[in-house]
């Protein structure tokens, strides 16, 4: 099977479509101030990824388990499946970075907010004094900063939306043609034994009549053997 074909290839380009937007968003996480709405937001989106993404792999790790059962029915070797192994290895390890920065990060900034809550109010007061009109600009800029960026994830989490119904409906496509070929194989094994019990039994009557019939008796049985496997064969191969 093509790599084109494959639907483990269709689902791998879309997961790593959403790697990459994790990986963006994550870069842009790093860039904003710590403690501000918009990295909250972020922080929130990307955990949010982070987990799609992690449900996604594993998933493609049990279609993986599936055809390791059985390569050779999917046409695919033991070499190509190491190689999907570690893909997926790959990318459950890019995610769980992270996944592991952001948590930390959060955690960074809750312990920064209690600290500054510990601060005598007298301190705090003319601090808010001494930056309260330089800040005005820089809170407009920051909210405007904010709707942007809002709506950036909005958008994002839309596409990554679609991109996993898209993996689910891939999934049950998968799942629908498996248990399709299993009845067909076990349609076929139970015809197979059908016929087979069937000519077990007419080879032991053929011998039966060949033991007590003459040479002409013999030769009309073999000529009537023929017309049978003639018509055993047309129900059995043709109908």
């Amino acid at each position: 099977m093509s790599s084109v074909q494959d639907p483990f290839y269709i689902v791998k380009e879309e997961i790593q479509e959403s790697i990459d937007k994790l990986q963006s968003s994550f870069h842009q996480w790093e860039r904003i101030s710590c403690d501000t709405g918009a990295q909250v937001h972020l922080t929130k989106d990307l955990l949010a990824a982070c987990e799609s993404i992690e449900w996604q792999v594993d998933e493609l790790d049990k279609a993986i388990s599936v055809a390791a059962r059985d390569p050779s029915w999917y046409g695919i070797d033991e070499a190509e499946l190491e190689k999907r192994r570690r893909w997926t290895s790959t990318a459950r390890t890019q995610v769980g970075n992270a996944r592991k920065a952001v948590v930390a990060g959060r955690e960074v900034n809750i312990t920064v907010r209690r600290e500054l809550m510990r601060m005598p109010n007298s301190q705090q007061t003319d601090k808010s004094n001494q930056y309260t009109q330089d800040n005005d600009d820089l809170i407009q800029s920051e909210s405007d900063r904010q709707v942007l960026l809002i709506k950036q994830q909005d958008e994002e989490l839309d596409e990554l939306s679609a991109s996993v119904e898209r993996i689910g409906g891939v999934g049950l496509t998968i799942h629908e043609e498996l248990l399709a070929q299993e009845k067909i194989i076990d349609d076929l094994g139970m015809e197979m034994d059908s016929t087979s019990t069937r000519l077990d039994f007419v080879q032991k009557k053929v011998a039966m009549v060949m033991k007590k019939a003459s040479a002409k008796g013999q030769l009309m049985m073999i000529l009537f053997l023929v017309v049978l496997f003639i018509i055993l064969f047309v129900l059995v191969f043709l109908t």
